[in-house]
Parts: structure tokens; sequence; C-alpha cells
């Protein structure tokens, strides 16, 4: 499968750091977006762990014997294990943390990830969350008690269950990916999402074939909404 990418970051309107950070591997085999979160220097410090222990333990375990769920797994443990330390050595960073969505192309294609941060896919002008958000609004959702527009504006919907950085992780979700030729993957950190809704999304992806500028005009998109977090965006698409 040929796969065609880019990717783009910016710090928004709002916010004078960009507490995000992407990786995206120049041979496709697999990329990273990560949100931080924890103060000025805690959350972006937090963010570039996790995207460097990631890459760093898939480029030197990608042709080892385990499965992609291991690998993926032991790739998240790894960064939530190096966070940890660096909280430990500079007690400044106690609370600092970060979401992290992770897509691979191996021996298929898989994901990971845990917080809030998403990964979409678009086909034939459909647009699909594939990840569920690790947050106290999407169990509100799915038990019943509020609506999709009432998380929109909740005062609890920036409340994460789950985030690299804690002892008390106990679990990272991990999923095999439907990829089809024709297909476009988005993943993105809550600065896109919290600002544009999932049709304006669609609308950027099926109006603009260029990803570049595809990437360009979510992230505009957005801040034309206010622009409030820093947006992250990672397009792949496959052919």
């Amino acid at each position: 499968m040929k796969l065609n990418f880019t990717g783009l970051s910016d710090p928004g309107l709002v916010r004078s750091n960009n507490q995000d950070h992407y990786h995206i591997d120049q041979e496709g085999r697999f990329f990273i977006v990560a949100d931080g979160m924890g103060g000025h220097a805690g959350g972006e410090e937090a963010s570039r762990i996790a995207t460097k222990e990631i890459q760093q333990y898939l480029v030197s375990n990608w042709d080892a014997a385990n499965s992609s769920t291991q690998l993926l797994e032991q790739a998240l443990w790894q960064a939530n294990e190096a966070i940890l330390q660096d909280q430990q050595s500079h007690p400044e960073r106690a609370d600092m943390g970060t979401t992290v969505v992770v897509v691979i192309f191996r021996d298929a294609p898989w994901c990971a990830h845990v917080g809030d941060s998403r990964l979409y896919r678009f086909r034939k002008l459909q647009l699909e969350q594939v990840t569920e958000d690790h947050t106290w609004v999407a169990r509100a959702i799915k038990v019943g008690d509020i609506t999709a527009e009432e998380a929109r504006i909740h005062p609890f919907r920036h409340v994460l269950s789950r985030c690299l950085g804690r002892e008390d992780l106990h679990q990272v979700d991990v999923q095999p990916l439907d990829v089809q030729a024709g297909d476009r993957l988005l993943l993105c950190s809550d600065g896109l999402t919290e600002e544009l809704v999932d049709e304006k999304i669609a609308d950027c992806l099926q109006d603009i074939h260029d990803l570049d500028k595809a990437a360009i005009s979510l992230v505009e998109a957005a801040k034309e909404q206010g622009g409030h977090d820093n947006i992250t965006v990672v397009i792949v698409s496959s052919n």
C-alpha cells in the first residue's frame, strides 16, 4: 500500500507556547501525535518525551518477532515510564502528562492511543472517529447521561480518565485498522476537535486533494473558530 502523508502543528491564537508534538516516519511506517498538559514547561516536555520514546522504541524493535499489539503496547508503556522518571527528576513538572495517538503500518495497519487525541478515517465522503476518547464526557455520552451536543460545552469536557505520565495508567487501547485504497487517516490533538465539528473536518478533507493544503485548511479553520488551544494534524492518504 502506497502512502502519502503530511503534518502541521500550530500554537493557536491564545497559547504562548505549543505543547503538542508530532512525528512522521519518513518511510511511512508510523505516525504519532501527542498533546501535553501540566503547565507551560511540563506539557511541552511530556509530549516531547512521549513522541521521542515511542519513535525510538518503534524503530529499534520494528523487525522484532513480537506482534504489532505488543510493539505498540510496549512503546507506550516505555513512554509512560520515561515521563514518570522525568517527573521524579524535576518536581516542578510532577503534574505533567500527555495524550497520544499512534498509527503503524507493519504487518497490517494498527492504532494505539491514550487520552483524547483522536484518529479519524475519511472514506467515500464519510468521516468516522476510530478512537474513543478517554474522558469523563465520552463516558457520560456512552451511558446516556449527556448528549454529544452537551459534551461540546460541558465544564468537564477536558477531564481525562487516562493519559501518559500517571502511575495508575493500567491500560492503553490498541486496535487493528481497516484501511483501503482512497482512505485518508487524520491524527489530531483536541485543539482541532474542540473548535471544529466533524462535518467541517470532513469538508476540509473532501474539498482539498493536496494533503499539505488540507492540513493548512484544517488548522486555519480551527483558528477562525477561536484557536483556543494548540492545533496539530497529521494526514495519511492510502493509494
